[in-house]
């Protein structure tokens, strides 16, 4: 009798653990740093560069599949809130309430910065005027420069149209907080697209701008600079030499000797003016996939993809020299 009690003893305290932790989806993981299959939602305005990571990591881990979710930053981040994904890629970190929410769910977030964004500012090929000051181009996206000869009188072009990639975008999201501190935005200033969730790279919103930008002489796009730096994404590159980028400059005037273009290294320095972090969201457990992926982009392989796309990586990668005092025979 007494072995028949500690079996149901037994059987009670196993129900009692497997339900209980139900809510904090208790499964049984088959997942390694470097093998089984794991789902990030990333925000559209990065998705060259993550789809450039996951490619190579999957190139040197056959048994690992790294799902993509390219998305605005908004629902990426509801996505890993809500515990829909335990992965995002943004350029923000979560807020307190949203760190309150993921911590309610007994569930413990980590992050790790892998790079500096730019966010390049493109306009038509037929259009000279590429040189804004940061002044400049806050005026124009509160409305308080509508033409392009209020920038420079000899323009031979008409009134702006600023385009950018969905409502929800962190690119909109960091001009309207960062650049016009929270002042409402111009009616001028669309949208291209509507929010999409989507794992197709090439119907993303940011190559719409693009396109658009191509086809309208008067228009100024608004984008991820990884959307015109990476080599790698043929979708976009034969649209380079169709339009120009801007450079911006932190002073009240821009000139040539102050205005920079988005390159890397000038992200680096601090010269160009519109900068943000690039962060990897994980609410997982260590030791799996998740774990493993944000492992390789932060360390030097990872950082070298980051570095060829434009960015500027968060650990510079380093190349050792040797010189010798004679040259060998």
């Amino acid at each position: 009798m007494r072995y028949g009690n500690l079996i149901t003893v037994c059987c009670v305290l196993a129900s009692m653990a497997l339900f209980s932790g139900c809510d904090r989806r208790v499964v049984t993981r088959t997942d390694t740093p470097v093998s089984g299959k794991a789902v990030v939602a990333v925000d559209e305005c990065l998705a060259p560069i993550i789809n450039e990571e996951i490619n190579a990591f999957q190139g040197l881990n056959p048994e690992a599949s790294i799902v993509p979710i390219y998305t605005t930053e908004k629902e990426a981040i509801d996505l890993l809130v809500n515990d829909s994904v335990r992965m995002a890629v943004t350029t923000r970190a979560l807020s307190d309430n949203e760190k309150l929410i993921i911590k309610n769910r007994k569930l413990r977030l980590r992050f790790q910065v892998i790079a500096i964004d730019g966010i390049a500012l493109i306009v038509n090929k037929e259009n000279r005027d590429t040189l804004l000051s940061a002044g400049q181009l806050k005026q124009i996206m509160l409305g308080e420069i509508t033409s392009w000869k209020q920038i420079d009188p000899t323009s031979t072009r008409g009134n702006i149209t600023v385009v950018f990639d969905s409502p929800n975008s962190s690119t909109v999201r960091y001009i309207s907080d960062s650049l016009c501190l929270g002042q409402t935005l111009s009616d001028r200033v669309r949208a291209i697209g509507q929010d999409t969730v989507t794992s197709v790279k090439t119907e993303a919103a940011n190559q719409k701008v693009i396109e658009y930008v191509v086809g309208h002489p008067d228009a100024l796009g608004i984008i991820g600079v990884n959307w015109i730096s990476s080599q790698n994404d043929t979708a976009n590159f034969g649209f380079i030499d169709k339009i120009r980028v801007v450079a911006l400059s932190r002073a009240d005037e821009a000139t040539t000797e102050n205005s920079y273009l988005p390159y890397a290294g000038r992200i680096a320095l601090g010269d160009y003016p519109l900068t943000r972090n690039v962060y990897m969201l994980l609410t997982d457990v260590s030791g799996g996939l998740p774990s493993g992926f944000v492992a390789f982009v932060a360390g030097e392989k990872g950082q070298r993809i980051i570095l060829k796309a434009g960015l500027r990586p968060q650990t510079v990668p380093t190349r050792v020299i040797q010189v010798r005092q004679t040259l060998e025979k």
